[in-house]
């Protein structure tokens, strides 16, 4: 049995990939690079399993089912691809698309092979993968494969480590996959206008041998923003605050399509965060999670904490992994108030508090239809039925079993049920077909309380003889009088009769 070879260095990785292009490019790429084996990781606390490692061997693409469960894209898709001489061939097209956001929104976007976002390209470590990129939009591009541990060559800044690709052209990357996790594609090539169409992707590379089990259901979300004006269908990509669309893989709700799991099955979440200008707090109702990823890796047991909240800072990515053992329809959604909200006027005026008796009937001779709103906040907007501008939606999402669902944005569900139908875990085919509503067993509902509970409770209907917060919760903190000063050194006093 012969030992692990060390771990390279990212020098000699690069290099080592130089020599592997230069010897394609003079072949004309007429035969493919062999792969070779990833040895096991040594068994001892110094070794760390993201850093590259040498192989020794050939070794057969990796396959799901045999070396991965494939990740679950609500919304999306994951990019086929073929085999040629033991490499993986991918097709990525950038193109403009007419991208669906939600029912009534559409938007005139840039994205890959026809839909916004691009594809989850999914791999495995040690899998040596050619992508050909063909440019089908008005403008040159590139694509930057992020994060990923590749030859210089090969990393897709416009400019400065290739010539960008010009439209009608089709370029070709090809490179090992050195490492594991989850990572991230986009233009870098004019990247605000370009990814702030939508040229952005996640590129998923499972362990070959993973250290720890696998997930039951494995979730990939990108989470990007966008300005859209009413009326308009065009992203505005010269927006740097006011973004107006939050969106889970491209959808806002409630056009986003849930997360589904069964009681027990391991659960992992992973999270990219390509929006421009916003980090994005991924709040989860009903459950604590680990974090055990970022995109620069896996990270130790050791050094992992619990969250019920994952901040996914813009540029990054984020994995989080639990048991699903807490059954129902759990809201995830981002904190930051305005991302759960569709098309908001940021320049509308406060009218939270207003008087409007009266108003509506005056306006309505000058503008039929005219309605007041906002008095009392948002609630009601999504139930009003009022007609929409062109090409908009309302502010607020949908109607649930409760009622009207006053969350719009970046907000999803995670449904957890006691059984599932049992499809094939290695095929997307209904592995997150959506179960309908959660029905709550008996007396585990919050609901209107009886007269007699509020009664034993010695609690009046009126809530006059609620506990009230006292003055000092109430009234700012009176300030301490000051210090009377000292007379001055050497002051004479004097008495005057």
């Amino acid at each position: 049995m012969t030992n692990p070879q060390p771990p390279l260095t990212r020098r000699g990785i690069l290099q080592a990939g130089a020599y592997a292009s230069g010897a394609l490019l003079l072949a004309r790429a007429a035969h493919a690079q062999p792969i070779h084996n990833l040895p096991h990781a040594p068994d001892h606390p110094h070794h760390d399993s993201n850093s590259p490692r040498t192989t020794d061997g050939p070794l057969t693409p990796g396959e799901p089912g045999t070396h991965y469960t494939p990740v679950i894209v609500p919304n999306g898709w994951t990019l086929p691809y073929t085999l040629a001489g033991g490499v993986k061939v991918f097709h990525l097209v950038a193109e403009e698309v007419d991208h669906a956001f939600a029912d009534g929104l559409i938007g005139r976007c840039w994205g890959y092979n026809g839909a916004v976002h691009g594809p989850v390209i999914e791999a495995v470590e040690g899998d040596r993968v050619r992508i050909f990129v063909t440019n089908k939009l008005p403008a040159p591009t590139t694509v930057h494969w992020h994060g990923l541990l590749l030859p210089s060559g090969m990393d897709g800044v416009g400019g400065l480590t290739q010539p960008a690709i010009m439209p009608g052209e089709t370029f070709m990357y090809e490179f090992t996959l050195r490492q594991h996790g989850t990572l991230m594609y986009h233009s870098h090539h004019d990247e605000m206008t370009q990814m702030g169409l939508g040229l952005t992707g996640l590129f998923i590379i499972h362990p070959r041998d993973p250290a720890e089990p696998r997930p039951d259901r494995d979730f990939a979300i990108m989470l990007h923003e966008w300005d859209i004006p009413v009326g308009a269908s065009r992203p505005n990509t010269n927006t740097m605050t006011d973004f107006n669309i939050l969106t889970m893989n491209a959808k806002v709700f409630p056009a986003t399509h849930p997360l589904v799991a069964q009681v027990g099955d391991r659960v992992r979440m992973r999270f990219g965060n390509l929006s421009a200008m916003d980090h994005h707090p991924i709040h989860l109702h009903g459950y604590n999670f680990t974090i055990t990823q970022t995109d620069g890796g896996v990270i130790p047991p050791s050094a992992r904490w619990p969250e019920t909240t994952v901040l996914v800072p813009v540029g990054s990515t984020r994995t989080v992994e639990l048991i699903a053992d807490n059954p129902g329809d759990w809201a995830m959604h981002c904190h930051m108030t305005h991302h759960v909200m569709n098309q908001m006027g940021h320049k509308a005026p406060n009218m939270v508090g207003v008087d409007a008796r009266g108003l509506d009937e005056k306006i309505r001779q000058v503008v039929p239809g005219y309605m007041t709103m906002g008095q009392t906040g948002m609630t009601g907007m999504s139930d009003m039925g009022m007609a929409m501008p062109p090409n908009s939606i309302p502010m607020l999402g949908g109607t649930g079993p409760g009622g009207e669902i006053t969350m719009g944005g970046m907000f999803t569900i995670f449904k957890v049920r006691e059984s599932l139908p049992n499809p094939n875990p290695n095929s997307n085919s209904n592995r997150n077909e959506d179960p309908g509503w959660y029905s709550p067993p008996h007396s585990t509902q919050a609901a209107i309380a009886p007269p007699e509970m509020l009664r034993d409770a010695r609690i009046s209907p009126d809530a006059n003889n609620a506990p009230r917060a006292p003055a000092a919760a109430r009234l700012p903190h009176p300030q301490s009088p000051a210090p009377t000063a000292p007379p001055p050194d050497g002051a004479m006093h004097h008495d005057h009769h």
